[in-house]
């Protein structure tokens, strides 16, 4: 007797299989369509960044066009970039402009190689700092130096960022203009010191967004020293006003022996911070006089 296979049967014993596969198909085609749109967009995005520099790539409706065209191309939207970077630069000074009541003759040398350097700043924010430094240099000739120039058109606005940083946390000692970085203090041995364990008291910048590879970005940068410094012996009873991190701060030093020690801005980081609005850093300067009490009488200075 011949017996017929119960295709019921079968087809619900497939089902499953054959719906998994379905779905894996359906699903390695969708993850294959995603791929090849993050791809396109990927390559537009390439795509886009080199033709504004006046470069076509091959797929592109300029693909017939001679060297000399491509490059005659490519050197006009390159001038005609410049000439808008310049002009938002003057823009930028214009809103800027200080009047001091002074008429001081501009350096020609130095004006026309801020020109020069100027015309490659592409950045919106970077554009705002150079408007910034020639509104200045017109008001007070001198303040900005070629070689500053020349480095803070290296920077990136990464680079930017964390100097931003440093420069909130600086501070500066009355009648000095250059910033630092204040550490902690350290305290030289006496009979005394057996008995005080405090000896050598230092903040962690890093839990105040300034980290140790920050900091030697900006060594390499050329921005603050390569190394920390101490602060000469400070004498005994005699206060010294401190502005840190947006509050003043009066230090008197309770003992002989006592040294602040810092990181110190070179002469290039010191004239770029003149750049910056500086931000209170409320928690830092709170830090900051937790670390100095134990060697150091401190007074408010509103």
């Amino acid at each position: 007797m011949k017996i017929e296979p119960n295709s019921s049967l079968i087809t619900n014993q497939l089902k499953p299989i054959l719906s998994q596969k379905t779905g894996e198909g359906v699903s390695e085609a969708n993850t294959q369509s995603e791929n090849r749109i993050s791809k396109q967009s990927s390559q537009k995005r390439i795509v886009n960044w080199f033709s504004q520099a006046g470069v076509q790539g091959e797929s592109r409706s300029f693909k017939t066009s001679t060297s000399n065209e491509k490059i005659k191309r490519k050197n006009e939207l390159l001038a005609q970039r410049k000439l808008i970077n310049l002009e938002n630069i003057l823009g930028r000074a214009l809103d800027f402009c200080l009047d001091d009541g002074k008429e001081e003759e501009l350096d020609p040398d130095w004006f026309f190689s801020f020109v020069k350097m100027a015309e490659e700043i592409f950045s919106p924010t970077m554009q705002e700092l150079w408007g910034k430094i020639f509104a200045v240099e017109t008001a007070r000739p001198g303040s900005f130096s070629l070689k500053t120039l020349g480095l803070l058109r290296q920077l990136t606005q990464k680079d930017a960022q964390i100097f931003r940083n440093a420069v909130n946390l600086s501070s500066k000692r009355k009648g000095e203009s250059t910033p630092k970085l204040l550490l902690g203090y350290y305290q030289k041995k006496s009979i005394w010191s057996f008995f005080n364990s405090n000896k050598d008291h230092r903040l962690n910048l890093a839990e105040f967004g300034l980290g140790y590879t920050d900091i030697l970005s900006l060594m390499d940068l050329g921005l603050i020293h390569h190394s920390e410094i101490e602060s000469g012996e400070l004498p005994i009873g005699i206060s010294v006003e401190w502005r840190c991190a947006g509050q003043t701060l009066d230090l008197c030093a309770k003992g002989s022996g006592t040294t602040l020690v810092y990181y110190k801005f070179t002469t290039t980081g010191a004239e770029l911070s003149k750049l910056l609005t500086r931000k209170q850093q409320a928690i830092y300067a709170k830090s900051l006089r937790e670390a100095l009490d134990n060697a150091f009488n401190i007074l408010d200075n509103i």
